[in-house]
């Protein structure tokens, strides 16, 4: 499998240099070079599988010729291992046909940990066997940085640095982060928003003179290896509902659009989806896309759902490459236009090609509070203020009431009760055992301005388990 860039000028890659390259060196993502697709008869025999093993099949051609088959299975298993439910990603019904899938069985919690537990293994074969060391640098509205934490922690080859916006994430997210104090692990509360933090981590790919001799390898999703794990429970949850002989629709909390975009590419995979709803808050960028083709940044706002509070959404581009035939000077040109003016549109038979796969429904704070508020009155089934989003998009947004809807749970509600007491339904539950003292536990965190150069001097200096880089 070899993999190219969206913007066309960088060279192709295998599996192993992608998982280490993260950005492209010309700026855009890598993806693909030609994606496998499977047949109905493949998909139905994956009926009943355990999860490590479906996984397995689903992402076997992503890694050939990089990592043995049997390497690669022991991975799997030790990754879905350590996940509280023995069906991974277990399936609750709240209505007719309506679905959550419920992706915060991992060890923090949250969807990110389906890829990130997955990516740090990963990492640590792959480094172990080329001897060498990394810098992994981060940037995170919530989840994704507590995940990569946790996923990476025990990697011997690896530096983790980690930043999240200064008082824009839930205190249950910051402490999972700055609770783990190994002697690789920093934390950076950037006094900035979300996007401040993901632009500093691309401008530092572009550019890793400050790292003196080593590299830097992403945990967002741009990685494509974060992408390539996710398209897995697609294909678990349609199974269980009559998948391949019958079609789902997915409802994706999406901030970034690396989840969805997932799903994008089970559906191209061969896996029957009817549907992708875009589920956003109210920084609605990807909703102001799908629903009038006018991507343009806009203030950032905080909310009861941070992990969605991004107004610059990096696996678009991926989309813009497939919209665009796969042709990446086009999508150079747009980006450029995009960097320069804030905004970006695409020809409209493009736009209306995306139309017919993507509806979407931007939910603001009350909306979510009160979709919370009814599910737990029909169901007395508790949601977290993204997976309320997803909800209420799928019931606003759906097609049809005959086809199974999938609203991806995307994080548990302990990790928000903000949101939760504000939706009028009592007190938030308890954290679980292995998270019950994480408000006693010490925090360790440095919090540094909106400044690329401090960034970069504070890694350089901290590198190498505190020997400077």
């Amino acid at each position: 499998m070899r993999y190219i860039s969206t913007r066309g000028q960088a060279p192709a890659l295998n599996f192993e240099d992608v998982l280490l390259a993260g950005l492209a060196s010309d700026g855009g993502l890598y993806v693909p070079e030609n994606l496998p697709r499977f047949t109905v008869e493949e998909i139905a025999s994956w009926a009943g599988l355990p999860y490590h093993e479906l996984a397995f099949r689903v992402m076997r051609p992503f890694v050939a010729g990089c990592i043995a088959d049997a390497d690669f299975k022991r991975i799997l298993e030790e990754t879905y291992g350590v996940f509280a439910h023995k069906a991974v990603a277990p399936l609750t019904q709240l209505g007719a046909n309506e679905w959550v899938l419920e992706l915060f069985q991992g060890p923090t919690l949250a969807f990110k940990d389906f890829a990130l537990q997955l990516l740090g293994r990963l990492l640590d074969h792959v480094l172990t066997r080329r001897n060498e060391r990394v810098v992994i640098m981060g940037a995170t509205s919530g989840d994704t940085g507590s995940a990569a934490i946790e996923g990476c922690k025990a990697c011997d080859n690896v530096d983790i640095f980690i930043m999240h916006p200064h008082n824009r994430v839930s205190e249950v997210q910051r402490r999972q982060m700055t609770t783990i104090l190994g002697e690789n692990i920093h934390n950076i509360a950037i006094e900035g928003n979300f996007d401040d933090c993901q632009e500093m981590v691309k401008a530092s790919f572009a550019d890793q003179g400050f790292l003196k001799g080593t590299r830097l390898v992403a945990v967002n999703s741009i990685n494509w290896a974060r992408i390539m794990a996710q398209i897995v429970y697609y294909f678990h949850a349609a199974l269980q509902l009559g998948a391949p002989h019958r079609s789902v629709a997915f409802s994706v909390p999406t901030g970034n659009f690396g989840d969805i975009f997932a799903g994008y590419l089970a559906r191209n995979m061969g896996l029957p989806v009817n549907q992708l709803i875009v589920a956003t808050n109210r920084n609605d960028i990807l909703h102001r896309f799908m629903s009038g083709n006018r991507y343009d940044k806009d203030t950032l706002h905080p909310s009861l759902s941070p992990s969605m509070d991004i107004m610059v959404s990096s696996n678009f581009e991926r989309l813009l490459f497939d919209l665009h035939g796969r042709n990446g000077l086009a999508v150079s040109a747009l980006m450029d236009e995009f960097k320069a003016t804030g905004k970006l549109s695409v020809e409209d038979d493009r736009w209306t090609e995306a139309r017919r796969l993507f509806d979407s429904l931007a939910v603001d704070d009350e909306g979510t509070c009160a979709t919370i508020a009814e599910v737990h009155g029909e169901t007395g089934y508790l949601l977290d203020p993204h997976t309320a989003i997803g909800v209420k998009a799928a019931r606003e947004c759906r097609r049809s009431l005959a086809l199974p809807m999938v609203i991806l749970g995307t994080a548990h509600p302990v990790k928000f009760p903000e949101a939760v007491e504000k939706a009028g339904i009592g007190a938030a539950p308890q954290l679980p055992a292995h998270l019950a003292d994480l408000f006693q536990r010490a925090e360790r965190c440095t919090v540094l301005p909106n400044d690329l150069k401090a960034v970069q001097a504070f890694v350089g200096q901290h590198g190498n388990r505190g020997k400077p880089l």
